[in-house]
C-alpha cells in the first residue's frame, strides 16, 4: 500500500479580514471561516490523493477565540488519517494581531473527504504517515473521531427518515 507523509498534503493560507467579513459583534463571521476551512481542507485532500475530492462531512468546527478587525487569519490544513477512500483533514486556524504579532489558536476543524476516480466512484487513497508530535497525536486519536463520525452519521440517517420533502405549504 502506498503511503504519504502528512506534510505532503499540508496547505497554508493567510488572509486579512475586512469589514464585510464581520458580524454584528465586530468579529469574523462564522460562515466566512467555515467556507475558508472547506476550501483549504479540499486542497489538502486533493494533494494527498491527487484525485478529485468531495467533502463527505464537516465533522467539527470549534470556535475558541474571536477573530477581530486587527487580526489576520492563518489556515493550516493536512490529512491526519485515511480509510480506504476517505481522508480526515485537520484545519488549524490561527489569528495574528497584525499590530502586536500575538498569535492565538482561534479555531480548529475536522472534515472528511472522499477521493473519486475518473468515473466519480470512490478510489483507494494512500495511507498517511505522521512525523511531528502534533501529527502523531492527531493520528493516534483518529480512530475515536472516526467512531463518533460513524455514530453521528447513523443517527442522522435515523432522524432523516422522519423528515418530509413536501413543500412547506402542502
Amino acid at each position: 500500500m502506498k503511503t504519504k507523509y502528512c506534510r505532503e498534503s499540508k496547505s497554508v493560507h493567510t488572509s486579512r479580514v475586512f469589514p464585510n467579513d464581520f458580524n454584528d459583534h465586530n468579529t469574523l463571521f462564522g460562515g466566512k471561516l467555515m467556507s475558508d476551512v472547506d476550501m483549504i481542507a479540499s486542497i489538502a485532500a486533493t494533494r494527498h490523493s491527487r484525485a478529485e475530492c468531495v467533502t463527505a462531512s464537516t465533522d467539527s468546527v470549534d470556535f475558541l477565540h474571536p477573530i477581530n478587525p486587527a487580526d489576520s487569519v492563518c489556515y493550516e490544513a493536512f490529512v491526519t488519517h485515511t480509510g480506504t477512500s476517505s481522508m480526515e483533514v485537520f484545519v488549524k486556524i490561527i489569528k495574528e494581531n497584525l499590530m502586536t504579532g500575538e498569535r492565538i489558536l482561534a479555531a480548529t476543524a475536522f472534515l472528511t473527504f472522499v477521493a473519486l476516480d475518473e468515473n466519480k466512484k470512490p478510489m483507494v487513497v494512500p495511507q498517511v504517515v505522521p512525523e511531528t508530535r502534533e501529527e502523531k497525536k492527531l493520528f493516534e486519536t483518529a480512530d475515536e473521531r472516526a467512531k463518533r463520525r460513524k455514530e453521528r452519521r447513523e443517527l442522522s440517517k435515523t432522524i432523516a427518515s422522519f423528515f418530509t420533502t413536501k413543500k412547506p405549504w402542502e
